[in-house]
């Protein structure tokens, strides 16, 4: 028997054992809510600290090259041009077409307005909306909630755990490859006939088996690198009526040494990631729009050890084919020493929050009392973002 043979088998004994439903009415309600439009969310943290120059590169800005002797001569001559101010990081490809394409908003010089340099109390930050003593769920979390009204239904977390961005919510899962060997099918088997008698128990374990089938549909890889995690999501969001919101994060951008080659690879891997999710998606990218943030920047100047500093004005990129793209967003405030910020880093000219409640509002149509409640005192901006 096939896997996925074998798992329609399961489920559909699951929903018949709990609902008394006869197998044709099951396939027609799949049918039924398949038609349906959703407009998905992808939500990708980068953990450790971006850094903004090394990834938008200020092509116009005189002091650069002389804050940056080593860093800024490898990236300096990037051909992936924005406009006569900014080009991407060479190994950004994916991403710049997708700029030519209008589906890429990079953002210069944006912070969460965490005061600090610590990692993971910025990380905090950048995932509750604020200070965790003050709102105890994620943003996004209480976004899932507040949308529920308009017809969003729920998340899904690549994480072993449910991240703080999504805390808040009763409508999240979580999935990540496991490093053991698969289960045989005939526990699948035998767990649905223990659990027969218990409804919860058994809608449970259909929504295991399936959230687990839906993941390996590019044939059943259990890597965990960010290219394959990224596929998993968009198999998530095209074959689910009900998944409109995911979560991605990676790890290791905190860049304090050697940092050309260390974002070389980490920037690859980004770029491929994402177009390994728009690949998966299909035509649900035309619906989809995916922000991607760190939790701060990092020093304007780079270190003895051809690396910067914790710091912070960062940047931070929304992309999609919901998107209206194809032109560098945020005011650049120079690097120019009186124009840094505590005479060390990128000043900040914008909110990342500002702009994550300019998606909700244009993509989610969430009002203004729910973008409040979402992300206090973090308004919209006025400005077209979404098609």
């Amino acid at each position: 028997m096939q896997r996925r043979e074998f798992i329609k088998g399961i489920s559909a004994s699951l929903v018949m054992l709990s609902s008394g439903l006869a197998p044709s009415s099951v396939a027609n309600a799949t049918s039924a809510s398949s038609a349906k439009t959703k407009k998905n969310i992808v939500w990708v943290i980068l953990r450790g600290a971006l850094d903004p120059l090394h990834t938008i590169v200020p092509l116009k800005e005189p002091n650069f090259s002389q804050l940056r002797p080593t860093l800024a001569d490898n990236v300096a001559n990037s051909k992936l041009v924005l406009n006569p101010q900014f080009s991407l990081n060479p190994v950004l490809t994916n991403m710049h077409q997708w700029y030519l394409d209008k589906q890429l908003l990079p953002i210069v010089a944006v912070s969460s307005g965490y005061p600090e340099r610590s990692h993971f109390a910025g990380q905090d930050f950048l995932e509750s909306g604020g200070e965790l003593k003050e709102l105890e769920s994620g943003w996004l979390g209480r976004a899932i909630s507040a949308s529920l009204d308009h017809k969003n239904n729920s998340a899904i977390a690549i994480s072993n755990a449910i991240p703080i961005s999504l805390r808040g919510s009763d409508s999240v899962n979580t999935w990540y490859p496991t490093k053991g060997e698969p289960a045989d099918e005939d526990i699948y088997q035998q767990l649905a006939v223990l659990y027969q008698q218990d409804k919860k128990l058994s809608q449970n374990l259909m929504d295991g088996i399936s959230l687990k089938e839906m993941a390996m549909l590019g044939g059943g890889n259990k890597s965990r690198k960010f290219v394959a995690l990224a596929e998993a999501c968009g198999n998530f969001l095209t074959q689910s009526d009900e998944i409109d919101c995911a979560m991605l994060e990676m790890g290791g951008w905190d860049t304090h040494s050697n940092q050309h080659s260390r974002l070389n690879r980490q920037l690859s891997q980004l770029d491929k990631g994402l177009e390994a999710l728009k690949s998966a998606l299909v035509n649900q990218w035309q619906n989809t729009v995916i922000i991607v943030a760190t939790e701060f920047g990092r020093t304007v100047k780079e270190n003895g050890t051809y690396g910067t500093d914790h710091g912070t004005g960062s940047a931070m990129f929304i992309a999609g084919g919901a998107v209206k793209g194809g032109k560098v967003l945020g005011q650049w405030p120079g690097l120019k020493p009186e124009q840094l910020f505590q005479n060390r880093d990128l000043q900040p000219t914008s909110n990342s929050f500002s702009w994550i409640s300019t998606v909700m509002q244009q993509h989610w149509q969430l009002t203004t009392e729910e973008i409040n409640h979402i992300l206090p005192n973090n308004t919209p901006y006025d400005v077209p973002i979404i098609s």
